[in-house]
Order: C-alpha cells, then sequence, then structure tokens
C-alpha cells in the first residue's frame, strides 16, 4: 500500500520514525532485551544478533541507574525469576555510558533501530548524548511528569507505555509530549503501547478492542507491548485491531538469569510472533480473527479482545501507584524540619513502602515543613507537609 493510500485510509494509526512509516499493514516489532545482557557486552551482542535473526525492526534496552528507580529500603520484590532484592539488583546492572554506545552501534551496524528506556535525569541526559532516532517512556514512569517534560523537548518520535495506568494519567501524559514537541491534535511521531504490567499477563486481559478506542480519543497510533507467554495471540489480535507497534521480551533462553527471562521469547518463539504479525498485517483482520477463533475458540478469542473500555486489568489493579512513581523521602524526616530539594525523589513504591503524591507535585515539596516525621524510603502525602 503506498503511503498516500496509507494516510487517506489509515488516519492516526501510522507511526513515523526516521523517515519509515509504521502501521498496522507493517507494524513496527520491537525487541525489548531489557537488561538480560547483564550489563554483559559479550551476551549483548549474542542477544543482538539473535534478535535481528528472528526478524526485529528495533531492538530495546533500559538503562538502568539504580537510585533513579527505587529506594535502597524497598526491599524484596517478586518477579518472574523469584524474590529478589531489587535495589542490590538493579545495582548489579549498571553500566557506564560507553556500554550503551556500543550497544547503539552494534544495532545500527545490522541497518535496525537502536531504543533504550531512561528512568531519570542522569540516564536521560546520557541517552540524549547517543543521539538516538526514537525513545520510550516504560510503564511506570508514565506519571513522571519531569521526565516526560525533558523527553519531549528532544523532538524524537516517542514510544509510551501505558501499563498500570487510567485514561486520566494517559491524557497528561499524551498532553505534556505534545505540548512539548509542539505537535498538532495528530501526532505521527508518538505512538502508545497498551500494556498490562503483570508477569506474565493473561491474554485474556489484555482487551485489544480497546487500542481503536485509545487511537480515535487521544489522535494517536497506538500498539500492543505484550507481557503474555504466548508468542501469537496477543500479538496477531493487536495487529488485526490496529496496532502500528508490537514490543515482546526477547531471550537468548528462558532459563538465563535475566530479570525478565523466564517471560520472554526465546529466539525460535519470538520468529513465530514474527510470522504471526505478518501473516495477520497481509490477510487483514476479517481472516486473522476467523483462523484465530477457529484454531483457539470464539471464547477464548472474545476474551483476549475484550470490551474495549479502558480500564485496569484485574491482573495488574494491585500494583496501580506501587509501580508508578510517587514522591519519597531519600532520608528520615523529622517533625517540623524544612524539606529541602535532596531530601525527596521520584520512585517507584513496589510493595513495601507506602506511596507518596503524584510526581506532578515535584516543585511544590522544597521549603515545606514536615507536619509528621517521615521514615526515609516511605512516600510523602500532603498530610505530612
Amino acid at each position: 500500500m503506498s503511503s498516500t493510500l496509507i494516510k487517506k485510509f489509515m488516519p492516526n494509526k501510522i507511526f513515523y520514525v526516521d523517515n519509515k512509516a509504521f502501521c498496522p499493514r507493517r507494524p513496527l516489532i520491537i525487541a525489548e532485551l531489557g537488561t538480560s545482557h547483564n550489563a554483559d557486552a559479550t551476551k549483548a551482542g549474542e542477544m543482538i544478533a539473535a534478535a535481528a535473526e528472528a526478524g526485529a525492526d528495533c531492538i530495546k534496552f533500559q538503562m538502568v541507574f539504580a537510585d533513579e528507580i527505587l529506594h535502597p529500603n524497598t526491599g524484596e520484590v517478586l518477579l518472574p525469576g523469584g524474590k529478589i532484592t531489587l535495589y542490590d539488583r538493579f545495582k548489579a546492572l549498571e553500566a557506564p555510558p560507553e556500554f550503551y554506545a556500543r550497544l547503539k552501534e552494534s544495532v545500527e551496524s545490522r541497518g535496525l533501530l537502536f531504543l533504550c528506556t531512561p528512568f531519570g535525569p542522569k540516564s536521560a541526559r546520557i541517552l540524549r548524548d547517543l543521539r538516538p532516532k526514537i525513545v520510550k517512556i516504560a510503564s511506570p514512569e508514565l506519571n513522571y511528569t519531569g521526565l516526560l517534560e525533558e523527553i519531549a523537548g528532544w523532538q524524537l518520535p516517542v514510544l509510551l507505555s501505558s501499563g498500570v495506568s487510567r485514561l486520566a494519567d494517559i491524557e497528561e501524559a499524551v498532553s505534556i509530549v505534545k505540548r512539548r514537541s509542539n505537535a498538532e491534535n495528530c501526532d505521527p511521531r508518538m505512538c502508545l503501547l497498551h500494556c498490562v504490567t503483570s508477569y506474565p499477563a493473561p491474554e485474556t486481559d489484555y482487551n485489544l478492542r480497546v487500542l481503536a478506542s485509545l487511537s480515535m480519543v487521544f489522535g494517536i497510533p497506538v500498539g500492543v507491548s505484550d507481557h503474555s507467554a504466548d508468542p501469537e495471540i496477543v500479538p496477531a489480535l493487536a495487529t488485526s485491531m490496529g496496532a502500528a507497534a508490537i514490543e515482546k521480551h526477547f531471550c537468548l533462553s528462558r532459563a538465563d538469569p535475566g530479570l525478565d527471562d523466564p517471560i520472554a521469547l526465546p529466539p525460535g518463539e519470538f520468529s513465530r510472533m514474527v510470522t504471526a504479525v505478518r501473516a495477520a498485517a497481509t490477510v487483514g483482520p476479517e481472516e486473522t480473527l476467523t483462523a484465530f477463533r477457529r484454531d483457539r475458540g470464539e471464547q477464548f478469542v472474545e476474551k483476549v479482545l475484550g470490551s474495549g473500555v479502558k480500564e485496569l486489568a484485574p491482573s495488574e489493579t494491585a500494583n496501580y501507584m506501587r509501580t508508578n512513581r510517587s514522591i519519597h523521602a531519600l532520608r528520615d524526616i523529622a517533625k517540623g524540619e524544612i524539606i529541602q530539594k535532596g531530601d525527596f525523589a521520584v520512585l517507584r513504591t513496589e510493595k513495601k513502602l507506602r506511596p507518596g503524591l503524584e510526581p506532578r507535585w515535584e516543585a511544590l515539596i522544597p521549603g515545606r515543613v514536615a507536619r509528621n516525621s517521615i521514615p526515609a524510603g516511605e512516600g510523602i502525602r500532603f498530610e505530612d507537609i
């Protein structure tokens, strides 16, 4: 299909990156390597080569600095590989800027897009200096207004992942990026990735009919960041529902020690996913839905497609305002103390600590007097200042 016809018949569905158009007829396929390389350049090189061979258009990483993500008092967190002390695990994954520069060079030498997620000011500065062609905000940072303002100012295509979020959270994030990037009502350089923040996420939680709703409401292309175990059904049905981008975790083996490896796709399964997505894009929605209803059962497919109403999925409801960002004390703050800028940070709460104020209030905290004692790591609430 020509670009002229795409523009005529597929409004709000084209995502432009580096002068290339991605749409439901030709979705951008992203291999999420995350931190599964474990800061090992040799392992990262092997993963990049395998993901390229498996059919990825884009290879994504996460630039981790523990202090930008959570407080040391977060404690243990249950992840696919078991309980771990998450702060210490993130510390072990930290790597210098040169490491990411090598990853970018390796990815781009294969003609693929390099994509990386920053989690705070430090990683954002490093990533900006690498001059990427595209950038992504992860689901927990969708409400991190300061980071959104920074990223939007780069004038790059932006992927916004929307796991564990409500419609109002998405609206605020999209409006910040549009305002900062001087976008019109329809922004073809922003793509909203529908996501379920659960590991693994049940396929029946994906509510893929919501893709059309989100695209119409916000006037931007949409896609899916898929955390489900099945390599085909969510990506292929998402394509039939209008996805311009498909993201899926990638690993060399599910037995590897990476944080997300237990729910990632090994090369053979990732290749199956690519084949399923390309087939769905080629034959169209009607034939794709007919085939999956025949092979997987109409009732199951209907549950995957869902109602089309944007709401928290059952498997992620308990994560709301815990995997998201809020304002947390960096040290013990005594009652009556004046809170200074370095006394708090915008962090993920996770399970042990209490959430604090949303990041939008960050600029109003310095100079306030603590009305209560605030232990290190705990969220700072309205009643505390």
